[in-house]
């Protein structure tokens, strides 16, 4: 459950961020992917090179430039060329999957094997070491993901930062007719978003319960289910705690549930998404009710 709860604080700390601009950051889950490709190319070039703590440092600084520039393409299709966030972040989710695949069974294909189970796993001096024994989580990925909540929730509330990215995503134009640098702030999103999904691409490849290699679907649809939990919160930071906390329980909970109950894994993310649907729709029924009465 830990494990799963890390890469989805991860995301939901940077959609936070791209929400509060009223920006529909779909591509996330390439995001992550690209954030474990470019993790994955540092360390096999330079794990013979380097020792283990600098190894994973840079493994990590290149996970957030690759999840960064990844995001950051999906703000320049929108800004520069009039494509939609959705469906720009939807193509290149797909372009990043595909590009894990051709790496997968070409460039960084295991010796004497061509299948899409993953490249050569890394060397365990290479991996992160639990935070408690039998625990297989580490304390590294925790206080990274709770670092990263907290530190989104500081600047959303107490920044000019923050308070800009609010004006842009309650009324763009007028934030614009208001001095404020829209297109920079909205490219910035784009980019910290992207940053956090590469962070929490970075935990999937060198996590202490990964695979420790690189392999197709790798983000796990974590993306999508921070999507999810950030809808669920009301765009709130603390709430994102306890909320893909409880998410991840499902997630994790539901991949048991035909070995002990005999139903199908599925229905954890039924369960999930009539969640959000039931929040939603009471959040419009309150506002509704609101207006009527004013």
């Amino acid at each position: 459950m830990l494990t799963a709860w890390v890469p989805v604080l991860l995301c939901c700390a940077g959609l936070l961020i791209t929400f509060t601009a009223g920006l529909w950051n779909i591509g996330i889950e390439g995001q992550i992917i690209m954030g474990a490709i470019f993790a994955t190319g540092v360390m096999r070039a330079a794990q013979n090179s380097l020792p283990p703590v600098p190894m994973l440092i840079l493994a990590l600084l290149a996970a957030v430039v690759g999840g960064g520039l990844w995001a950051l393409s999906t703000g320049v299709l929108k800004l520069y060329g009039q494509v939609n966030e959705i469906f720009g972040g939807l193509g290149l989710n797909f372009i990043a999957g595909s590009l894990t695949v051709y790496l997968v069974l070409g460039p960084w294909k295991r010796p004497g094997i061509g299948s899409t189970s993953g490249t050569q796993p890394f060397s365990p001096s290479l991996w992160l070491p639990p935070a408690i024994q039998g625990v297989n989580v580490s304390l590294v990925e925790l206080l990274l993901g709770l670092a990263a909540i907290i530190l989104v929730y500081i600047a959303l509330r107490g920044t000019y930062f923050g308070l800009r990215l609010k004006a842009i995503g309650k009324n763009l134009r007028s934030a614009f007719l208001l001095g404020v640098p829209t297109d920079r702030y909205m490219l910035a999103a784009f980019v910290l978003c992207g940053a956090l999904a590469g962070m929490a691409g970075w935990t999937l490849v060198a996590g202490t319960s990964s695979r420790h290699q690189l392999f197709p679907l790798i983000s796990g649809g974590y993306g999508f289910l921070a999507i999810l939990v950030v809808l669920l919160a009301n765009l709130n930071a603390l709430w994102s705690i306890p909320i893909s906390l409880f998410f991840a329980a499902i997630s994790m909970g539901s991949l048991q549930l035909a070995l002990q109950a005999q139903l199908d894994s599925s229905l954890g993310g039924v369960i999930q998404g009539m969640l959000v649907l039931a929040v939603l729709i009471v959040g419009g029924l309150r506002a509704r009710l609101v207006a009527r009465r004013r």
